[in-house]
């Protein structure tokens, strides 16, 4: 059984990617991204539709009244002639472009509670994006007859309750993010990256978890698989409205139909709230932008919810903009949170370094993890994760170097499991392991001026092996006496040849 979800999970996971073909070289895949994965899901919400009622008809013999009736209580409705079928058929059509975006308008139409704008931001009419209408016609009925195809048949009759179409989305998602240069990263979190905070935060039942740079959503769904069930409410804000309609799919696609998904900037008009103040999370994880320029540093001095008490982040880099809106979103006592940030937050000074020592001082802040470099597409350089806990037993900080434990994947790092599992029995452990992790004093910190660089902390420093000079000396006479009678033979053997 195992076997058989493999390959069709590999086969689905094929013919998506050869219909990516379709634009490749000539959209850039940062736009082209958003036309395969509306276009999957579309297929997926056709599909299942479908399969409700063939299943239906059978059940109640065609009558239609008792047939609507079930139909109107499904997930997702799908209008007459807005379904996968339909466009399939009228694939001809010059104008299929229009089309599609007419069958779009018609599901979120009939689907507002759930969809309600999951698809304004992107037209297959578009001549920007997909050229004129000859060509775009030509690009749009190859991607139809690709969806077609006999192995994308998504009917939950066919492939039970295995979960290949939210495999599959989550698997295109990462391909996007590989191959979107520096952007690609913007909106995914590497797998391994999203598994570690999951094993690190550890989200019981009942927890509010939220991410609040969310972007595709596949660390916020990591970190709810992380429960063991469904007993948990998800929510999440993101600033791209594209990558906010990507996310609500993601969900939806991964059957986390209850999470509530925000579009708006988190830093300047967070969404979140509960009357007038921000809503309070279990767990906080989060992701966001390395060194965001332009955060609205002009007016964070005047937030309405006083989120920079502790100082206002310098104008250039919005990373302690989110650490602190964090810190302000974690429920008192027993919120607990992970944020990826860049090295820099961890001793740069000015504003940064009295943020950071407040934090410190206030005893939120738990570990500081190095993680290796080149680990996150769209950038090379290292990142570390702040572990922060409301719920703290003592004031030491435990700081890991985790630098060197990785494997080379295709130019990209990559984190395998017995180093995320290193990693995660360290921080429970809590205690100091040699070249690895250091639970450091509140007054070590202190004296350190609250620079949390991490080999101030950890020394990974290797000695090297003693040379015997005496012994090297003897070898290089041998090895020098060898190459002497070697050019010795050489040259009797030149003369011999008369050369």
């Amino acid at each position: 059984m195992t076997e058989q979800f493999e390959i069709s999970q590999a086969e689905i996971n094929a013919v998506v990617r050869k219909a990516c073909d379709t634009f490749r070289g000539v959209v850039d895949s940062s736009e082209y991204k958003n036309y395969i994965l509306v276009f999957l899901f579309f297929k997926y919400v056709s599909d299942v539709w479908k399969d409700r009622v063939e299943q239906y008809h059978l059940e109640y013999k065609g009558d239609e009244e008792r047939i609507q009736r079930r139909l109107g209580r499904e997930r997702f409705i799908v209008p007459e002639g807005g379904d996968f079928d339909a466009i399939y058929a009228r694939r001809h059509n010059p104008n299929i472009g229009q089309i599609i975006d007419a069958a779009l308008a018609s599901i979120e139409e009939a689907n507002k509670a759930k969809l309600d704008g999951i698809f304004r931001n992107i037209s297959f009419n578009s001549e920007t994006h997909l050229g004129e209408m000859k060509e775009r016609h030509r690009r749009l009925k190859r991607l139809i007859e690709d969806f077609a195809d006999p192995r994308l048949d998504l009917r939950p009759s066919r492939v039970g309750a295995r979960n290949v179409i939210g495999a599959a989305y989550q698997s295109l998602i990462e391909h996007f993010a590989s191959s979107g240069g520096k952007k690609g990263g913007e909106f995914f979190t590497p797998p391994e990256v999203s598994t570690l905070l999951a094993r690190l935060l550890q989200p019981k039942k009942g927890s509010r978890i939220c991410d609040p740079a969310c972007g595709s959503g596949s660390l916020l769904i990591r970190v709810a698989e992380e429960v063991g069930d469904n007993d948990f409410a998800l929510f999440g804000q993101e600033s791209n409205g594209s990558v906010w309609a990507l996310c609500r799919m993601n969900m939806f696609l991964h059957g986390k139909d209850g999470a509530r998904i925000e579009w708006g900037d988190t830093i300047n008009n967070p969404r979140l709230l509960e009357g007038n103040a921000l809503k309070r999370f279990d767990i906080v994880v989060a992701n966001p932008p390395f060194s965001l320029d332009k955060w609205g540093a002009d007016a964070a001095a005047r937030d309405y919810f006083c989120r920079f008490y502790r100082g206002v982040p310098p104008r250039g880099k919005a990373d302690f903009a989110f650490i602190t809106h964090v810190i302000e979103t974690m429920t008192p006592g027993t919120g607990k949170a992970g944020v990826i940030v860049p090295h820099g937050v961890l001793f740069r000074g000015g504003a940064e370094g009295k943020i950071r020592r407040r934090l410190i001082e206030e005893n939120l802040l738990e570990a500081v993890i190095g993680l290796p470099a080149n680990l996150f597409y769209g950038t090379p350089i290292p990142a570390a994760i702040l572990m922060f806990n409301c719920g703290k037993k003592t004031t030491d900080v435990l700081f890991i170097d985790a630098s060197r434990d990785y494997e080379d994947a295709k130019n990209k790092s990559k984190l395998p499991p017995q180093d995320i599992e290193k990693i995660v029995a360290a921080y429970k452990t809590f205690a100091t392991v040699e070249k690895f992790a250091y639970r450091a004093t509140f007054e070590e910190i202190k004296e350190n001026d609250f620079n949390l660089n991490i080999p101030r902390y950890v020394n990974t420093f290797e000695e090297e092996e003693e040379i015997d000079i005496q012994a090297a000396q003897k070898e290089i006479e041998e090895l020098e006496a060898q190459l002497a009678a070697v050019r010795a033979e050489m040259k009797r053997h030149l003369e011999e040849l008369g050369l």
